[in-house]
């Protein structure tokens, strides 16, 4: 089966949540699966940005992204955290090649159009899964930055969350998985959904039962499903160690979100 992670927040910051994530991913590979990963770094790249003296800002979930914060964040995105993450693969004995979607032209991006502008935020225009196709050919871990180049020859910053949700259509995923800080999605209660249907995202974003980053998640996890990913499913990052059991059981963690 193909799988695609989408892999950040706390499961890239603390060191035993990244290890129970990353352990998780390598049996699926041992169990003959072909998995991509997508990873964000947000809080990686706000704490740099503050360290050079710069304050970050979100609009709906999305960060505000000047010039000089597009080119932190390739720093930091396709840098420290992608070659971490890759380190922490190959500790494990599991092959694993890291790369933007810059890199051959992997995914392609156009500026996101949206009022205030953000700056260089960008969404996927088109994708090319080749790369991702070659590194499973040889049993490795695609590990993909949530950075893609732009038509203008300019890099934008991707969410996280859309990234993945295009790598999974692209590469015809059986199954997109998102590895959160937080337990699910909750209802106007506080109880965690156990399922979710795509008809009911848009009326709890218009109450407000959902807002700030779980809007772009549920707004990726609707456009994966309708563009033929077969499951979606937001997992807590603490539940890794079920995923290798995602399709052959029912687990009892996270939400699974789905078309009807």
């Amino acid at each position: 089966m193909k799988f695609v992670v989408k892999l950040g927040g706390a499961g890239l910051e603390d060191p035993t949540l990244l290890d129970g994530c990353t352990r998780a991913i390598a049996e699926l590979v041992r169990d003959g699966n072909q998995v991509a990963v997508v990873h964000g770094g947000g809080v990686q790249l706000t704490k740099t940005l503050k360290a050079l003296g710069k304050q970050s800002e979100f609009i709906n979930g999305l960060r505000v992204t000047d010039a000089e914060t597009r080119d932190v964040a390739l720093m930091v995105f396709a840098g420290k955290v992608n070659k971490s993450l890759v380190a922490a693969f190959g500790a494990l004995g599991q092959p694993a090649v890291g790369l933007s979607g810059g890199d051959g032209l992997l995914f392609r991006a156009r500026k996101k159009r949206t009022a205030p502008d953000l700056g260089f935020v960008g969404e996927i225009a088109s994708s090319d899964p080749r790369w991702i196709e070659a590194i499973w050919q040889l049993n490795g871990i695609p590990v993909l930055s949530s950075m893609a180049l732009g038509f203008d020859g300019q890099y934008y910053n991707i969410n996280a969350d859309e990234m993945a949700a295009a790598c999974a259509a692209a590469c015809r995923a059986d199954a997109l998985v998102f590895l959160t800080d937080v337990p699910g999605v909750k209802g106007a209660t506080g109880e965690v959904l156990r399922w979710l249907s795509i008809d009911q995202i848009a009326e709890m974003a218009n109450t407000a039962v959902i807002t700030g980053g779980m809007l772009p998640k549920l707004a990726a996890c609707r456009e994966a499903l309708l563009n033929g990913v077969k499951r979606v499913r937001i997992l807590p990052a603490e539940a890794a160690s079920s995923l290798p059991d995602l399709c052959s059981s029912r687990i009892a963690h996270g939400t699974e979100v789905m078309v009807a």
